[in-house]
């Protein structure tokens, strides 16, 4: 299954000289959790939830803070022909959970984890794909509990 199957073709964006707390908002009232911040048709940076939390968290007045302070400058992207499988390694590796689509440097669209999970419903019928969701699901789980241990938290 290709990427371009299941991801959402319409990425909600934001503008760079937008506040964290409008991010937050649009976020919100767009029930995403991502946000590509863009220049025209140009990719400039996704800013998250995560990011939002992490502004919360550590005391940054959000009504006052930049997207483009705070945002995810050198985005991971993957071509809307790519497998799913390498999607889905991309974003365990680099511990993400959005992926924007790029096709001849336009975004076309942006993969979730929640895309994933819709997939992954599907395949917990078939008892050989269980199997391997199963292997990939404990290598995840050591991962991360390797990156909380040493305290990476991005």
């Amino acid at each position: 299954m290709k990427v371009s199957e299941i991801m959402t073709q319409a990425a909600v964006s934001d503008r760079a000289d937008d506040t964290l707390a409008e991010a937050a908002r649009r976020m919100w009232e767009q029930q995403t959790g991502s946000l590509l911040v863009m220049d025209g048709e140009e990719l400039l940076g996704i800013v998250t939830e995560r990011d939002v939390l992490r502004a919360v968290a550590t005391g940054v007045p959000l009504e006052e803070t930049r997207v483009s302070d705070v945002m995810t400058k050198d985005v991971v992207t993957i071509h809307p022909t790519a497998s799913l499988r390498e999607a889905a390694a991309a974003m365990t590796e680099r511990w993400i959970r959005h992926l924007p689509v790029v096709e001849r440097g336009r975004v076309v669209g942006i993969l979730s984890q929640r895309d994933l999970a819709g997939v992954l419903a599907g395949a917990l019928n078939e008892p050989e794909a269980l199997e391997q969701l199963v292997d990939a699901s404990e290598l995840a789980r050591e991962r991360r509990l390797r990156r909380i241990e040493h305290g990476h938290w991005d």
